[in-house]
């Protein structure tokens, strides 16, 4: 790797959101900060990222130019609340952060309700995209729920009728699962089967099973031992249910990597609409255009709240270092550094560097964290072209 005998000409600033204290375009701001005190001829690019969790409509939107826009929906209880989503500069790309409608803060106020929590209102957003003629794709980004009805619900806000042996509609949300006897599509959104749905997942578990939605993540959203099972075993009389529809493999519904993810939410939605799962970092980097961005970068500043092994494996400095030149230098500032120099090193990284530069409680961390992911870049680069002069 090389940065020439005069320092960077492009550098670019490509972080995660700061999860708790800043945004993934407020961290590319601070890098650049500091990239500027050290390298001031450099060129720089600001590109916030994400890989399919929280602040990935934040990323899109910064990448794209674009301002949120605001819808009134149904939380995973089936209350009123305020959604954001957001669609490309062109419109033809529409953008859902699932956890806007059915995500865990958005019911912390009451107890957890695991078996009753649906996915609703992330359908209402989708029905909302639909009905403007120049949508021709819809990226959902899941991550955060607090669902495992396996998208039924958001299926039921575009048409898709669910119903038991007496042909009632089934309970809502987890509990009405294992009663599913017909699914009926004759109302399904006229427009729901025309565009592209891409299903951005930041875990590979899949459906059912000791990994599955209900036993890794179902404790998480409230459920006991036995909700668990319950759950898991409505998820797997779903896949049965969904499989009769065509010539489908229940076991490969099952066991498909990543439609665990939000409560099972993928796998109706695959079934159904055709939509592709994807690892969400990979997702975001085609729809910013992450590869072209970095293809004439001579240095690279990236990061996260921490970084650790799950950050080496589908997540935004993975996919990062995947797309950027293999002549650019890497860098990670982030807020906890838990790697070792020799892992960083394997996985193709220069350095980390951590925010703490001291002796520093959480809350400090937080509140200074925009000042501090400056003085880090500032130092990292700082380390850079004192390698340069000697």
């Amino acid at each position: 790797m090389s940065l020439g005998s005069t320092g960077p000409r492009r550098v670019v600033c490509v972080p995660d959101s700061f999860k708790g204290s800043v945004s993934a375009a407020e961290a590319a701001a601070a890098m650049a900060g500091g990239v500027r005190q050290v390298f001031a001829e450099a060129e720089i690019l600001q590109l916030p990222f994400a890989d399919g969790g929280e602040g990935t409509l934040d990323a899109l939107l910064a990448a794209w130019g674009t301002t949120a826009e605001s819808l009134e929906v149904l939380d995973a209880l089936g209350r009123p609340v305020i959604a954001r989503y957001g669609r490309s500069s062109a419109g033809r790309v529409g953008v859902i952060e699932a956890a806007q409608a059915n995500g865990l803060p958005q019911v912390a106020d009451q107890p957890l309700q695991p078996l009753r929590a649906d996915t609703f209102g992330v359908g209402l957003i989708a029905r909302e995209l639909l009905a403007d003629p120049q949508c021709e794709e819809i990226l959902l980004c899941i991550g955060g729920s607090a669902t495992t009805d396996g998208g039924t619900g958001l299926l039921r806000a575009l048409g898709v009728r669910f119903l038991d042996e007496e042909g009632q509609p089934v309970n809502p949300g987890g509990e009405g699962l294992a009663e599913i006897a017909a699914i009926e599509t004759a109302e399904l959104h006229p427009r729901a089967r025309t565009v592209r749905w891409r299903i951005a997942v930041d875990v590979e578990n899949p459906l059912t099973g000791p990994r599955g939605a209900a036993a890794v993540f179902g404790p998480q959203k409230g459920a006991t031992a036995q909700q668990v099972q319950l759950l898991d075993a409505g998820l797997s009389h779903l896949a049965d249910s969904l499989a009769s529809l065509g010539d489908l493999d229940t076991q490969q519904l099952q066991t498909a990597p990543g439609f665990g993810a939000a409560g099972g939410l993928p796998v109706t939605l695959s079934v159904l609409l055709g939509a592709e799962v994807l690892p969400g970092a990979q997702m975001v980097a085609g729809a910013v255009g992450l590869e072209a961005a970095l293809a004439q970068a001579d240095l690279v500043l990236t990061g996260e709240g921490s970084l650790d092994t799950q950050s080496l494996d589908g997540k935004v400095v993975h996919a990062v270092r995947r797309c950027a030149p293999a002549s650019a230098v890497v860098v990670v500032i982030a807020g906890a550094v838990q790697l070792s120099p020799a892992q960083c090193r394997a996985a193709g990284l220069a350095a980390a560097f951590s925010i703490a530069a001291g002796p520093a409680g959480l809350d400090e961390l937080l509140h200074r964290a925009p000042e501090l992911i400056e003085d880090a870049a500032a130092q990292a680069c700082g380390l850079l072209q004192h390698s340069i002069r000697s």
